[in-house]
């Protein structure tokens, strides 16, 4: 239930609506006029405010308004004669949630409160789970006390609080998108929408529309206009992702998107403007892709004015204890479970691992250990078949035990890494292992990995 504050300078009208609201279980008080309404808002904090719209001295409208200028975000719902119903109007532009007029109607005065009651509840769970988003993707987030994370830690926290792009390079799974994360919960825009796309995964017809949305008739289809992300994370944070697959042609509106902060619409002529902040990721080398023309250099400056890099796991393996400590209490309140530590020899085999899914690739692991474990300790045994398949310089070693190897799941391990090597998109997968998208196909049917899960980065 609510807390309601009721502000009318008719007694009567007051007792009414305090008597109707407190049957309904709402927690309700009263004031006979604005001045005296403002006191009861600092002392009560009502969540809904029910106002006369003409009262002698301050008026609804003004009493909206100073308050809402306050610490108090509650919803105003406008009483008024039928007369000034235009002024009622007036106020829900404003910011008023909606009008009553007067004579009062018991159900209609239910339902309104009952919606405003409602949109109060939605915006309270939007700001705890912004809370939670800022909290999760807080700097301590970032795992490690590496010279290279403590490196990226500094630099989040200088470009935070600015606008300029920012370029995150590195392998797969080394966590370039919580980096991006990072840097929107830890900046001005916070309140605001970040939106992820990761630009390989969407065939190259339909990644302009999804970026820049259309107009009806732009294209076969299209009959109604649709917002591109552009638009819909106006004011809040894009995040690019394997912004090295761009196609040329969305490379050059990219670049516009940058220089003149508008976009437009496919099939439109009106251009629009935006206020979205652009943190583009790649784990390829884009200084290669230009070279080779693949990527337009000057797009690339622009991305780059703040580049952060990151390297891959294997490089920082001091960071590995911190790292499988984090998602063993992770996954123990996950699943309910009480995993106390990590026995030597297990922690050495992670360790020495050369970890080719890095980061999402360790978490993974230590999700199923923590999932299996039938004890107080993680062992050897709990991981080992995790780290058969080990990856050096490009090479796969297979390290064979002495009770032999399945080859099936060897080959099955080799499809998921492929998988996630390329981002989940199967053809990527297919040419990384020398094989036609119908042979590529055909395997993960045959192991049952073609049921469009998501492979770790």
């Amino acid at each position: 239930m609510s807390v309601i504050l009721v502000v009318d300078d008719e007694p009567l009208q007051r007792e009414i609506l305090k008597t109707i609201l407190s049957e309904e279980g709402h927690e309700t008080y009263t004031a006979s006029s604005g001045e005296e309404a403002l006191k009861a808002a600092r002392s009560y904090n009502p969540e809904i405010i029910l106002t006369d719209l003409k009262m002698d001295g301050m008026d609804g409208i003004e009493l909206m308004e100073r308050i809402k200028a306050g610490d108090n975000h509650a919803e105003f719902i406008i009483m008024t004669a039928f007369g000034t119903v235009n002024s009622a109007v007036e106020a829900t532009k404003k910011g008023a949630f909606d009008y009553l007029t007067k004579p009062l109607d018991k159900d209609s005065v239910l339902l309104t409160v009952k919606h405003a009651a409602e949109r109060v509840d939605l915006l309270k769970r939007n700001m705890e789970l912004h809370d939670a988003l800022c909290d999760r993707f807080r700097l301590g987030e970032i795992i490690g006390n590496s010279d290279a994370i403590q490196d990226i830690v500094t630099i989040i926290n200088k470009v935070s609080r600015s606008s300029a792009t920012v370029l995150v390079l590195g392998e797969s799974g080394t966590g370039k998108e919580l980096i991006a994360k990072a840097i929107h919960y830890n900046s001005l825009r916070n309140t605001k929408i970040f939106t992820a796309i990761n630009c390989a995964a969407i065939p190259e017809n339909l990644l302009e529309s999804e970026l820049f949305g259309y107009e009806p008739g732009a294209f076969t289809g299209a009959t109604a206009r649709k917002r591109g992300l552009f638009e819909a994370t106006n004011g809040g944070t894009l995040f690019l992702d394997e912004i090295g697959d761009l196609p040329p042609a969305t490379q050059s509106k990219i670049l516009r998107v940058l220089q003149e902060k508008e976009i437009r619409r496919l099939g439109g002529r009106e251009t629009i403007k935006v206020d979205v902040r652009i943190i583009a990721a790649t784990n390829k080398d884009i200084e290669k892709e230009m070279r080779t023309g693949r990527f337009r250099e000057d797009l690339y400056y622009r991305l780059r004015v703040v580049a952060i890099e990151v390297p891959p796991l294997r490089e920082r393996k001091e960071d590995i204890p911190a790292l499988v400590s984090h998602f063993v209490s992770r996954y123990n309140n996950e699943f309910g479970k009480r995993i106390v530590t990590v026995n030597p020899s297990a922690m050495d085999a992670v360790t020495a691992y050369h970890w080719p899914g890095n980061i999402r690739q360790l978490e993974s692991v230590i999700e199923r250990a923590v999932l299996m474990c039938e004890s107080d300790t993680i062992t050897l045994k709990d991981i080992k078949s995790e780290l058969r398949l080990n990856q050096h310089h490009g090479m796969f070693d297979i390290e064979i035990p002495d009770e032999g190897i399945n080859f099936e799941d060897m080959e099955k391990e080799l499809l998921r890494q492929a998988m996630m090597k390329a981002n989940n998109v199967a053809a990527k997968a297919a040419r990384l292992l020398g094989m036609s998208y119908k042979t590529f196909w055909y395997r993960l049917e045959k192991f049952g990995l073609n049921n469009n899960q998501t492979y770790p980065k």
